[in-house]
């Protein structure tokens, strides 16, 4: 799916729900991810109690990707719907950044003990931009334990490779 298409399946999505819609941007963060960032007047339909209608608009909105598209598309061509993250007002983006902040704090926590660290138990989002954040990282490996609710990243130091 093309990333106008998204756009608009986006605006006709929010539009739906009777909030004025001010701006849609899109923003590449890496090669993997398409942020779609989306400015309304009354946010808080979307972020209050933990940001839960966002979360929704971002489910729905990879569900009707991946049935035009298939689950996965093929590497550099148009985004598959995990690639593609809406965000409501910068609510999404704050709280990426928040989980990036975690990871690093962990990643250099487990640097200077050389040991393992699990991070509490996260959604499966959390954990992705934990993974994708430190896949760069040659001292360092994550890996995804537990099951449910339960599930975390541990953090674990290799030694310099």
């Amino acid at each position: 799916m093309k990333k106008d298409e998204i756009k608009n399946l986006i605006k006709e999505l929010v539009e739906k729900t009777t909030v004025k819609l001010n701006e849609i941007s899109i923003t590449e963060d890496g090669p993997k991810n398409t942020w779609i960032a989306v400015e309304v007047n009354e946010p808080h339909y979307f972020i209050s109690h933990d940001g839960e209608g966002l979360h929704a608009l971002n489910h729905i909105i990879h569900r009707i990707i991946e049935s035009r598209v298939g689950p996965r598309s093929e590497e550099g061509s148009e985004p598959s719907g995990l690639g593609v993250i809406v965000d409501v007002n910068g609510f999404q983006k704050k709280h990426v950044d928040n989980i990036r902040a975690i990871a690093h704090m962990m990643s250099e926590r487990a640097r200077y003990f050389k040991s393992n660290i699990e991070v509490d138990p996260m959604s499966a989002f959390e954990r992705r931009i934990i993974h994708e954040f430190l896949s760069d990282a040659s001292d360092i490996k994550t890996e995804s334990i537990g099951v449910g609710r339960d599930r975390r990243v541990v953090i674990k130091y290799v030694g310099a490779i």
